[in-house]
């Protein structure tokens, strides 16, 4: 901790908290503290953060909106970045540059506004572009690696990079991102033009049907495990007689299975047990190895 005390002092130009809760910044409403947490508002901090991390062996954690993570409450070691405060979003022509931390509803927003067609199916994902680009985001049919033509990137060394679509490799809510473990700075999509009202009436078409289906009045982490091969993760779930399962405050919903929400003080610690408690259970039942779409980082 003595190389840290000094950090906000090296960078008086970028809000930096120290030891601060990120059940703040959580979409589950949970999290332990951050030793130090950054908020850069362009590429050039974010290279002064990652150069001082290198120099001085700084654990270095990297987020965006937190829409599909839990923060362990044992909190996070080290820096924390949160790039929601760049979101600056660009649009030439048929090409929308987006940077990693405006949220891909904004984007798809923007392109409707636009008249450009492709991202419809964003319209309802809570998350940021850097975390649509991280895990391959999708949903009803469309995936960002259907329209993403290339992701600008930083190495943990400080170097920025532009990776292709090919050079994302992008799979089942994975990217090449995820193995390198880069920061990804901006994106670039290539949509069509299409109808404004037929653009807005099937965005309009699927946020409703995710209300329908969904229980967005509540804290929750999105959905939870991947879909498993020949079933669907929450049908699965609900076979298993698991809907309203609570550990603390922490519940499978009985609107949606494949959610688990904070009902109340909910914390970390008990949605984690409440997501190896369905995993044995439908393993136990159905002989499904349920893997986690969500992702669980900090101490442990």
């Amino acid at each position: 901790m003595s190389n840290l005390k000094k950090i906000d002092q090296l960078f008086p130009d970028i809000k930096l908290l120290e030891n601060a809760s990120l059940a703040d910044y959580t979409n589950t409403d949970t999290g332990g503290p951050a030793d130090w947490l950054a908020f850069p508002t362009s590429v050039e901090q974010v290279q002064q953060l990652v150069d001082y991390a290198q120099q001085i062996a700084l654990p270095l954690t990297v987020i965006g909106n937190a829409s599909n993570l839990i923060v362990s409450d044992q909190g996070i070691a080290g820096l924390v970045i949160i790039l929601t405060a760049m979101n600056r979003i660009e649009i030439q022509e048929n090409r929308i540059t987006a940077q990693a931390g405006a949220p891909i509803i904004a984007v798809s927003e923007a392109a409707c506004k636009a008249r450009l067609t492709g991202l419809e199916f964003a319209a309802g994902i809570p998350g940021s572009v850097g975390g649509a680009v991280f895990m391959n985001a999708g949903a009803y049919g469309g995936e960002t690696k259907d329209v993403i033509v290339s992701a600008t990137v930083m190495t943990r060394e400080g170097v920025i990079e532009t990776l292709t679509n090919e050079q994302l490799e992008f799979g089942y809510r994975h990217s090449s991102v995820q193995d390198r473990q880069d920061i990804i700075l901006s994106a670039q999509f290539d949509l069509a033009t299409g109808d404004y009202d037929t653009i807005r009436n099937q965005m309009d078409d699927l946020n409703a049907r995710r209300a329908a289906k969904q229980p967005l009045e509540w804290p929750s982490c999105g959905s939870v495990f991947k879909r498993p091969t020949g079933y669907f993760a929450g049908k699965l779930i609900h076979d298993a007689g698991l809907q309203g399962y609570t550990s603390g405050g922490a519940q499978v919903s009985k609107k949606h299975a494949g959610f688990i929400i904070n009902v109340g003080g909910g914390t970390a610690t008990d949605y984690v047990d409440v997501i190896h408690h369905v995993q044995h259970e439908v393993s136990r039942q159905f002989g499904v190895q349920l893997e986690t779409e969500v992702r669980v980082i900090g101490r442990q």
